[in-house]
């Protein structure tokens, strides 16, 4: 990976994951609980959502072995005491993150087939910088590097939308699952939360990562190149 795309990639993750965080934080809002909001949480502004591990250093690490680069942000705190159904109010601040990942991927691939639309060039600057960047023309080309920017939305919200939904805690599918399983078996079903994020590492290390972005590359490309 090179280092445009390197950077390229960072910089959509970090946009990416703090739609993610402030959707949670402004649906949590929404639904009685102001603790996100009063910390300042439910912004765009990144700066509230830096985790140096998750937002950093991991992306990081990601990148220079060559793996899909992911990450995540700081917790956003709910208070299910202030909320007026904790239960069905938490599937909503749970399920928020992925939607507004999901809104931002769809949005990027409906502006990414426009520009195809009226300038199919893009296409063919898209395919060599991500294949063979050494035959690209030189000179500014802004419209081109907007498509860019978009693929990389779409691969990396689509992305998150997807790990995230998966029901281990502390993930959002989990969140999502607590709320609709009955009560008694959604009181089993928490006792996994201790282990949550072990499950979690376990499942990166064995490459449940490549595993879920490879589809998503394919229909990216598949859509876009063919």
């Amino acid at each position: 990976m090179g280092i445009a795309n390197i950077v390229i990639s960072l910089f959509v993750l970090l946009f990416a994951i703090t739609i993610h965080e402030a959707a949670h934080a402004w649906t949590a809002n929404r639904f009685g609980d102001p603790t996100a909001a009063a910390l300042g949480r439910a912004t765009l502004n990144p700066a509230a959502h830096i985790d140096p591990i998750g937002t950093i250093l991991l992306p990081l690490l990601l990148v220079l072995i060559r793996a899909p680069v992911f990450g995540w942000a700081k917790p956003v705190p709910v208070n299910p005491r202030n909320l007026r159904d904790p239960r069905r109010d938490n599937v909503w601040i749970s399920a928020a993150g992925p939607l507004a990942n999901l809104s931002v991927a769809f949005l990027s691939f409906l502006v990414l087939l426009l520009l195809k639309l009226v300038r199919p060039g893009v296409v063919d600057f898209l395919r060599r910088f991500l294949i063979d960047r050494d035959s690209l023309p030189r000179g500014v080309f802004p419209l081109e590097g907007l498509a860019i920017v978009l693929f990389y939305a779409v691969l990396i919200n689509t992305y998150l939308v997807v790990f995230n939904l998966i029901p281990v805690p502390p993930l959002d599918g989990s969140g999502v699952l607590l709320g609709i399983l009955p009560y008694e078996a959604a009181l089993k079903y928490d006792r996994l939360r201790p282990y949550g994020f072990i499950i979690v590492l376990l499942l990166i290390s064995v490459g449940v990562l490549d595993i879920i972005i490879r589809p998503i590359q394919l229909l990216l490309f598949a859509f876009i190149f063919g």
